[in-house]
């Protein structure tokens, strides 16, 4: 086993082991795809090493993400105690994961995930991922509007008052918890039809990768009315189209706090960058939005200035208060 697959499988054990708190007394479901096969098949080898029964199904990718697993995974993944998800479309925004975690499941999604985010983020310091986390959710706590600001042009409102805030620091240890794996980020779903002004996504988006031309959109009253820019926006685009009007319902603001991520073009490692926001567009039901939609599309937005009310929290992409 050479280096790089060393620490592919050390990686995959501080996932399940560290980050999910797998037990020798549990059954482990991994679902993947053709496409995250190797890392579904390592998840799975290493699973066998750790619990009492480990279970490897792949399904056909999936389209989009946010669009469901097929009824039958689905059923089985609320009778395991510990789920992870390796695949190329994400499964976080599924029913079928809000119904495990009902039960009792924990649940981790990795969607896009590559060898390399693996062996980068899940070797983090997960204490000082938390802490940081745990400072910009109590930061949100009371707030009733986020404004984003950047020089290329984002000047965007978001109302999020009485909202739930999710803080995800990718330690899964307790009974009915889910997020992604690796992670790092604070996020919450902004009031339906409350935002407006202008985003530029200069990162990445999901499903399309890294931006070469900044695209640029416009949201009246919660919804993209107006999206500009190259191929990227044209895909974007084509995307909304697709899915529905709701699909570019505005659905989630987020803030990185992963300092082990960088930007790749996989928006699983993108969203959780520190010194990065991400907003989202589509479906948001699985943190208390009420937007439903088989669509959830994050950009990324570069070095912004952000507002909690009117304190200025973070500053061309730094926290203000916090070292790293």
């Amino acid at each position: 086993m050479n280096e790089i697959e060393q620490e592919f499988q050390k990686a995959s054990i501080i996932a399940l082991r560290d980050c999910m708190g797998l037990q020798p007394t549990e059954t482990l479901l991994v679902v993947t795809d053709e496409i995250k096969r190797e890392i579904g098949l390592k998840l799975h080898e290493v699973g066998k090493t750790l619990c009492k029964e480990s279970i490897l199904i792949e399904i056909k990718s999936r389209e989009n993400n946010g669009n469901e697993p097929p009824e039958a995974v689905s059923e089985i993944m609320k009778k395991v105690d510990v789920v992870v998800c390796p695949t190329a479309k994400s499964l976080t925004h599924t029913q079928a994961r809000i119904n495990a975690v009902k039960e009792g499941v924990r649940f981790g999604t990795m969607p896009g995930i590559s060898k390399e985010t693996m062996i980068r983020c899940l070797n983090a310091d997960y204490d000082k991922i938390i802490e940081l986390t745990d400072f910009i959710a109590k930061k949100l706590v009371g707030v009733k509007n986020v404004r984003v600001v950047t020089q290329k042009g984002t000047d965007v409102t978001m109302p999020i008052e009485n909202r739930k805030i999710l803080p995800s620091t990718g330690v899964l240890r307790e009974k009915g918890t889910s997020g992604n794996l690796p992670s790092g980020e604070v996020y919450l779903a902004p009031l339906e039809d409350k935002t407006n002004g202008r985003v530029v996504i200069d990162g990445s988006v999901a499903g399309i990768g890294m931006v070469e031309t900044p695209i640029t959109i416009d949201i009246v009253d919660g919804y993209a009315v107006k999206i500009e820019g190259g191929i990227e926006a044209k895909k974007l685009k084509e995307t909304f189209d697709k899915a529905g009007r709701d699909a570019s319902a505005v659905a989630e603001f987020g803030v990185g706090t992963n300092y082990k991520a960088i930007l790749t073009g996989q928006i699983l490692e993108d969203e959780k960058v520190y010194g990065t926001i991400h907003i989202a567009f589509g479906n948001n039901l699985t943190m208390g939005g009420k937007i439903a939609v088989s669509s959830h599309i994050d950009g990324l937005v570069k070095e912004p200035d952000v507002y909690f009310d009117d304190v200025l929290i973070m500053t061309k992409g730094k926290i203000i208060g916090f070292e790293i």
